[in-house]
């Protein structure tokens, strides 16, 4: 049974971390399939928005999987980071938004899973939460660099140091999720009708906001603007800029090409 599922449909891709019997928990196993399918991801020109959920109704991604984690070497745990922060490096860089849609636990790294997401949804029944240091660890999927990103460094301190889980209301109060729904089909329906509104829009002009973000946030703010210029001047060389614009000034639909 494959443990990473992906499914396209009309441009939007559903990926799923299929190992519910485990509370979807990342091994290597899980990591390479995952890897795999990014890779696909990022070269297939059907794939225009990805949703990232987990199996069943308990959990998106509980975290790592402590039986495998148990038995890791100093260097083979250094291995397994780096193995983890590649993969999750290559969601965020990627061109394409992906959305994390949390239903249940997401704890260690499966809270690195979404933090790598472009933002996140999530059920009234979703957790969040760094347990690590209550297992003599720390996360190493990226947790102590994104959180405080967000969230920002002194309360990212304390759900990290506390190993505190939070709900989804909190999570919400703190900015890491940005939508909640009843139940996870609701989120999905809610997440697919997000992903139906950024298609209509120009895919390279997306792909350049999101590079711009994401790039730009570790610049200091000049840098950054200078950085946001240049992209400005990369979109004006496509065939999409000519359209969006030609389209407004004639009161029509654009037809984007990605081009």
């Amino acid at each position: 049974m494959n443990k990473v599922i992906l499914e396209v449909k009309d441009g939007v891709g559903i990926l799923t971390i299929n190992r519910p019997d485990k509370l979807n928990a990342l091994n290597n196993e899980v990591l390479s399939e995952l890897n795999t399918i990014i890779n696909d991801i990022n070269e297939n020109s059907e794939v225009r928005v990805v949703l990232v959920t987990g199996s069943g109704e308990k959990a998106f991604v509980a975290g790592a999987d402590i039986a495998f984690m148990k038995e890791l070497t100093p260097r083979e745990a250094v291995n397994f980071a780096r193995m983890g922060q590649e993969i999750l490096n290559k969601m965020e860089q990627s061109e394409k938004p992906f959305i994390a849609c949390v239903n249940g636990y997401a704890l260690g790294g499966g809270f690195e899973l979404a933090l790598a997401c472009d933002f996140i949804y999530a059920t009234e029944n979703a957790k969040f939460g760094f347990p690590e240091v209550s297992l003599g660890i720390i996360p190493g999927f990226g947790g102590t660099q994104n959180l405080p990103r967000l969230v920002g460094k002194n309360v990212a301190k304390e759900l990290i140091f506390t190993a505190k889980m939070i709900d989804a209301s909190e999570a919400k109060e703190l900015g890491v999720v940005s939508r909640l729904f009843n139940t996870k089909d609701e989120m999905i329906e809610g997440a697919v009708d997000t992903a139906k509104q950024i298609m209509k829009n120009g895919t390279i002009a997306v792909g350049l906001a999101k590079k711009s973000i994401v790039d730009g946030f570790n610049l200091t703010k000049e840098d950054g603007l200078k950085y946001e210029a240049n992209l400005f001047g990369v979109v004006f060389s496509t065939d999409d800029a000519k359209e969006g614009l030609s389209a407004f000034l004639e009161k029509r639909k654009p037809q984007y090409k990605n081009s």
